[in-house]
């Protein structure tokens, strides 16, 4: 096949990049194409589309209904949402909120976080969408704890009391206003619906009109995986700025109005943020999905892919895997699923060959030409885009060029290269936190970002950079021999593909190298337990046992010396949660959190006792 008509037709915006070395081998980066003119608030775009295409649908989510089953689609217009805004927008006014008193959201994304969300960026009141996991899986809510004492909310607003009281009667102040979406609890509360029915006044226009391009939108906390969680600031003008980096790297966002299904929380950078944001940057439109890349959830995302052509479509590898697999029976999922997407699109995390390969395949058998498989490198800090690959061709672990008007430094660090950002879609700091602030920058201003990137071809820098691991991952065992995590990682995947997802990487103080191992669905290939089975079930079977003993012993007879030769496997029946941190708002694994999260198993390894504990039969 010609490489020109390989892929469905993308252009792309970015291509070439300015290379500024020093003497001290700093590289300063920089596209060549300026940043154009950006909106100065989210706020104009979502009056503009309103203004132009008013009854198209802005949110759109399945009803809940009486059952726990979800029903037919119930649609929110451009029209409506700022109808829905300046009401609530209004009541809010009257409740004495702002930056220091924020609106603090306890939901999952829905129809109703929304309008609230889009009601604070109206009238220029704060918000902070908080993890539900802090609320619903916590035992001591600590981290939720530690959120409201940071924001000091004047309002916090509930999906549900139910499920989210246990934590509002631990966590709230009795001084703190409540708003419920659904249900009641013993302490005075408004119901949603009520500030839906609140007239509006001029007093709406006023405060929109003291809003400007510094106000602050909302606060997105990070992951907290070794430290307690930072509410980072997020300004309009960092929002704008980062959509517009977005469109002139990703002209496809803005050929027509995009169209998402969509589950990635808004609590997150990559779903509030990015996705968010891109729908109303450009007048698209968002159907969230309530499914998720786990077992359990899964059918109701293909279900909505069945319905919903998306014309660009954001996953994480195991949700593509999952598309991927089930493209190849199901021909109404692959023709309406392949009829106007664009662009499929993964962050960070590592994508086994074998799943691009699935993936290309149902692309082909569909259309005769494969898709763009999209990705690059941001984080919460930064907007979050950063960085997106310039080619169709991608490898897994390309990154590519920095959007216009961001600026990277790459410092040397060890043996390690740090990239670090500045820009205007960097965040002005850590909200209460002035001394982590001053921390997360250098001395000439940029946000050090703590990932590690090498030049594809050091001569040809348009190629773009490539992911090489954490700074922090890195560690010594107590040898003193230094083990570098992203390339050990790496091979394992490689090595272990198409049944290995991820790796961590163990042996911080400790004599040997190990790693805990989380698999993708097509595990399941390497027995013959039905599907139904539980996937501890499936690890345990004698024939999945020998696959892992023999990838041990491949990885253990590769081995170069201590520094990568692993020692001991576990590979884990319970995937990386989100909810945890254990996957970073990039889509990455978090080491560090994944080795905090489960400390009990990585010290039953080192000890001998874990159950499925693998060593290699050549040591």
């Amino acid at each position: 096949m010609n490489p020109s008509t390989r892929y469905r037709d993308m252009r792309y915006g970015i291509t070439r990049v300015k290379v500024d070395t020093r003497d001290n081998g700093v590289q300063y980066v920089q596209a060549e194409v300026p940043l154009d003119t950006y909106p100065q608030r989210m706020t104009d775009k979502l009056l503009h589309w309103s203004r132009v295409a008013p009854e198209r649908t802005f949110l759109a989510r399945r009803k809940r209904l009486s059952d726990g089953t979800s029903g037919d689609w119930e649609h929110l217009t451009y029209a409506q949402a700022v109808t829905a805004a300046r009401r609530i927008g209004q009541a809010l006014l009257q409740m004495n909120l702002s930056a220091d008193r924020p609106v603090v959201i306890l939901s999952e994304n829905s129809l109703e976080h929304g309008m609230m969300a889009l009601a604070c960026m109206m009238v220029g009141i704060a918000y902070c969408p908080v993890s539900p996991a802090y609320a619903t899986l916590s035992k001591d809510f600590d981290k939720l704890k530690h959120i409201l004492r940071t924001l000091t909310p004047g309002l916090v607003m509930a999906a549900d009391a139910q499920r989210y009281g246990a934590a509002i009667q631990a966590c709230v102040a009795q001084d703190v206003d409540m708003v419920l979406v659904n249900g009641d609890i013993a302490r005075p509360h408004k119901r949603f619906s009520e500030l839906l029915q609140t007239d509006d006044t001029p007093a709406v226009d006023e405060a929109m009109h003291t809003t400007h391009a510094d106000t602050v939108v909302k606060f997105l906390f990070t992951s907290g995986s070794t430290h307690l969680p930072k509410g980072v600031i997020n300004t309009h003008r960092m929002w704008c700025a980062n959509q517009q980096q977005m469109w002139q790297s990703m002209p496809v966002l803005g050929e027509a109005a995009p169209v998402l299904v969509d589950w990635l929380p808004w609590n997150h950078t990559f779903g509030g943020n990015h996705n968010v944001g891109l729908v109303m940057f450009h007048g698209g439109s968002l159907y969230i999905d309530d499914g998720k890349p786990v077992p359990a959830l899964m059918q109701e995302t293909l279900r909505n892919l069945r319905e919903i052509a998306p014309t660009v479509y954001f996953n994480v590898p195991t949700g593509l895997e999952a598309i991927a697999n089930a493209m190849h029976t199901d021909d109404v999922l692959r023709k309406n699923l392949l009829s106007k997407v664009r662009m499929f699109f993964y962050s960070g995390a590592a994508l086994a060959q074998p799943i691009w390969d699935s993936l290309h395949a149902a692309q082909e058998r569909e259309l005769g030409q494969r898709i763009v498989m999209g990705t690059g490198l941001g984080m919460t800090e930064t907007g979050p885009f950063g960085i997106f690959v310039p080619r169709p061709e991608v490898e897994s672990g390309d990154l590519g060029l920095p959007g216009a008007g961001l600026q990277l430094k790459l410092v040397p660090v060890g043996d390690k290269v740090e990239v670090r950002y500045q820009g205007p879609n960097v965040t002005p700091g850590y909200w209460r936190a002035p001394e982590a602030t001053a921390q997360a920058f250098d001395e000439e201003g940029f946000l050090k970002s703590g990932d590690a990137v090498v030049w594809r071809d050091a001569t040809h820098p348009n190629d773009g950079l490539r992911f090489d691991g954490r700074i922090a991952e890195d560690f010594k065992l107590a040898t003193g021999t230094f083990v570098s995590v992203g390339p050990l990682r790496a091979r394992i995947i490689a090595a272990g593909a198409p049944y290995v997802q991820d790796a961590v990487i163990t042996g911080l103080n400790m004599n040997e190298v190990g790693a805990l191992l989380f698999t993708t669905p097509r595990v399941r290939a390497l027995c013959p337990l039905p599907d139904s089975a539980p996937l501890s079930e499936v690890l345990q079977h004698p024939s999945t046992v020998a696959f892992f003993q023999d990838l041990l012993n491949t990885l253990a007879h590769q081995a170069t010396g201590s520094a990568n030769r692993v020692t001991r496997l576990l590979v884990m029946s319970e995937p990386p949660s989100i909810d945890s941190g254990e996957v970073t708002d990039k889509g990455s694994i978090n080491q560090r959190a994944v080795l905090k999260q489960r400390h009990a198993w990585v010290q039953a390894m080192y000890a001998g006792t874990a159950n499925g504990l693998l060593t290699p039969a050549t040591l």
